[in-house]
């Protein structure tokens, strides 16, 4: 036997118990999830969840006082957070088969036990009643965490992390981009009318980090790729390790497509940062240790370059020499 707060001798089966031990487990996952290094906006929207959830809880267990009544704001903002997450990826027209990364996998977990406190929520209503809020907001909350989920797999397997959040800031204190603003930011993602990296350039630089390789006694493989990510040269030096040439070429797209060097994503990746396991995302092609810079005239990232063959420390400090030396044959 067990107790609610005004009545004492319930039986641990009683569909109340079981609706809140569902409840209990919902928020738990969420709180999983929130471990995961979501972006800032996910995690407060989960946080807001989770207190919603446990007002639901209170109203279960003591469902005469009128303090844990929802009110139809509270739905309302859960679906127009749904609505602004849609308009950020094609929803794809087929079933889904759970398990693309860590973080989708976990609210997806996240989205049955929804379910499953959904269904406690509708027995309790017929034997008990409950308040019709809470049972609207459990069921749009399923359909949230479907949505997040596949949010996030869209968002990793197109490796777009940096994109992702300039988009999200642009957003602040709106509830969702408009039209011209997707189309802008799809148009930045694939280079359209900004100066692109010649082959004549790529290999110029090349042959220059070269020269700065042999004098600081490195053995390196250097890759140059374009904004889209496309490799335009690769130059492999005498000596340089085997596996130096995949991993050269992943420094300079991933430098592209985070829009920053791999040194500093390496620090954002770190367990407990903004952008941990995001070397899992995009097929594993991002590196997350130094030697991968963008390539910049003005404000403008137009390339990427990839030094692979020392210590971190070591392809940093060349591939940065090669930023600055591709500058000053721009001039």
């Amino acid at each position: 036997m067990t107790s609610l707060m005004k009545i004492q001798n319930v039986f641990k089966d009683d569909d109340r118990i079981e609706l809140l031990g569902a409840i209990d487990e919902l928020t738990s996952n969420l709180g999983v999830v929130k471990t995961l290094g979501l972006e800032d906006k996910i995690k407060n929207q989960l946080v807001q969840i989770q207190q919603v959830l446990m007002t639901i809880m209170a109203g279960i267990a003591d469902s005469y006082n009128q303090e844990h009544k929802l009110k139809d704001e509270t739905i309302k903002t859960l679906e127009a957070q749904i609505d602004e997450m849609e308009a950020l990826f094609p929803r794809e027209k087929r079933f889904i088969l759970p398990g693309d990364n860590i973080i989708s996998a976990q609210l997806d977990v996240a989205r049955t036990v929804a379910r499953r406190a959904e269904r406690w929520m509708v027995c309790v209503d017929r034997k008990f009643g409950v308040d019709k809020n809470a049972k609207g907001f459990l069921n749009r909350l399923a359909d949230y965490l479907y949505v997040s989920a596949r949010y996030i797999e869209y968002m990793n397997n197109q490796g777009n992390i940096k994109m992702e959040k300039q988009m999200h800031t642009q957003q602040k204190g709106a509830l969702s981009m408009n039209e011209n603003e997707i189309i802008n930011a799809v148009l930045e993602r694939l280079s359209l009318g900004q100066q692109r990296l010649s082959l004549d350039a790529a290999k110029k630089l090349i042959e220059k980090i070269e020269i700065e390789a042999k004098n600081r006694g490195l053995n390196a493989v250097i890759a140059v790729c374009g904004l889209d990510g496309n490799i335009i040269a690769v130059h492999v030096m005498d000596n340089a390790f085997l596996a130096s040439f995949d991993i050269a070429m992943k420094k300079a797209y991933t430098s592209v497509a985070v829009k920053m060097s791999t040194k500093e994503l390496g620090k954002l990746a770190m367990p407990g940062e903004t952008f941990y396991g995001v070397d899992k995302a995009d097929n594993n092609r991002l590196i997350i240790f130094g030697g991968g810079v963008p390539l910049m005239i003005g404000d403008n990232i137009i390339g990427g370059l990839g030094i692979s063959g020392g210590s971190s420390e070591d392809d940093d400090a060349l591939a940065r020499f090669g930023a600055e030396l591709f500058l000053q044959l721009q001039n």
